[in-house]
């Protein structure tokens, strides 16, 4: 077989993305190193081309979405599908469950493969910005219709996040893990002196890396420290995320004299990695997760997660964390469970966990679900263990 044209849509990538745009460049880092040829196709505030470590990277214009703290879409339909059809991809690999899907249909015109990842339940995103739980349910299995009709085949990360598409029936759902960069995020990048300067003589430091967005429920992480500071634990929430919610949650903090830092987007992976290291616990409250990749970046760096019970973390991170219902009291149950553990334990039960989730193993899944074998290089196999 010679190379692929792997050419990937999506939308909602900014310079301060975060899973999205991590998962996008590790792939297409990973493609390109099999002997693959990606292309990744982003909206913009105008047309770039170039080519980068994870292959070409073109721009096309797209506008504001309005709310979402600087998200833009492909919106310009007969542009991008000039530049598809001047490309010619032999793969169609679309991040995008909704205004994308219509690139499904040109791809199954154009006799191309495609596949659609799924970054996120559609019910659980719509019950987080407050449709009822009936209607939600009701709405996702129309959408997921579309979207199993429209594509190839649909990648869900995990058992969780699989489980829309089976409710309706879906036979072309095929699963494929994300994964972690084990090199960067190590445990042996904790810092006491950057602990220490961060927790400001507080016990416990807690640090929440997340859009601050609806669906990512930011909010229950100061009701976790609002409840631990009624217990008596002095503890500290370091906010690392940039979105639409940041204004609003700083005055809340200032308001209530909650001892909570707003970094902003932390561009620098390094510094990222340090700050998780150095933490205490992670706080992964979204609801709406499918996979959690700043979670799983703190396990990689040694620090346990407390994530929502009704999100697929639980599923990846298993005993290395805690899972808790979606309010302030479960949240501040489990982080003060993980913290009765002896530290060496929980630190080194975090580590193993993110160990079976490289992202050799990833980007051989994904290139399995698109038949393209790497050409250059056999991934390892998946670490025994690792969930299938």
């Amino acid at each position: 077989m010679s190379a692929l044209r792997i050419v990937r849509l999506a939308n909602f990538v900014t310079p301060a993305s975060g899973g999205l745009r991590t998962a996008l460049r590790e792939l297409g880092s990973g493609y390109l190193a099999a002997g693959h040829r990606p292309v990744l196709i982003v909206p913009g505030d105008r047309e770039t081309d170039e080519d980068t470590e994870q292959g070409r990277v073109i721009t096309l214009p797209g506008p504001v979405l309005p709310g979402t703290g600087g998200y833009r879409v492909l919106t310009a339909r007969r542009r991008l599908r000039e530049v598809l059809e001047s490309i010619g991809p032999d793969r169609l690999e679309v991040s995008d469950r909704t205004t994308l899907r219509w690139t499904g249909e040109w791809a199954r015109r154009h006799r191309v493969p495609s596949m659609m990842v799924s970054h996120e339940t559609a019910d659980g995103v719509l019950r987080t910005w407050g449709v009822p739980a009936v209607a939600a349910g009701r709405t996702a299995d129309r959408i997921n219709l579309r979207s199993a009709w429209a594509y190839s085949r649909i990648v869900c990360t995990t058992e969780w996040s699989e489980r829309e598409f089976l409710r309706i029936g879906a036979r072309n759902v095929v699963r494929a893990p994300l994964g972690v960069d084990l090199t960067r995020c190590t445990p042996e990048r904790r810092s006491e002196a950057l602990r220490a300067r961060y927790a400001r003589g507080a016990d416990v430091l807690l640090v929440l890396g997340s859009r601050l967005s609806v669906e990512k429920r930011p909010g229950i992480a100061l009701d976790t420290l609002a409840e631990l500071q009624a217990r008596g634990v002095r503890a500290v929430l370091v906010v690392a995320g940039e979105g639409p919610l940041r204004a609003g949650l700083a005055r809340r903090a200032r308001a209530q004299r909650l001892p909570a830092l707003f970094l902003g987007h932390v561009a620098d992976r390094q510094e990222m990695a340090d700050l998780q290291a150095a933490a205490d616990i992670c706080l992964a409250p979204g609801p709406a997760e499918t996979f959690g990749l700043s979670a799983l970046e703190a396990l990689a760096c040694g620090t346990p997660v407390v994530a929502s019970a009704s999100s697929a973390l639980p599923e990846v991170i298993g005993d290395a964390g805690a899972a808790a219902a979606d309010n302030a009291v479960a949240f501040a149950d489990a982080v003060q469970d993980l913290l009765s553990r002896p530290e060496t334990d929980r630190r080194t039960a975090a580590r193993t966990r993110a160990e079976l989730f490289g992202w050799d193993t990833s980007v051989a899944a994904f290139l399995a679900a698109h038949d393209a074998p790497a050409l250059k290089a056999v991934a390892p196999a998946r670490p025994e263990g690792a969930p299938r």
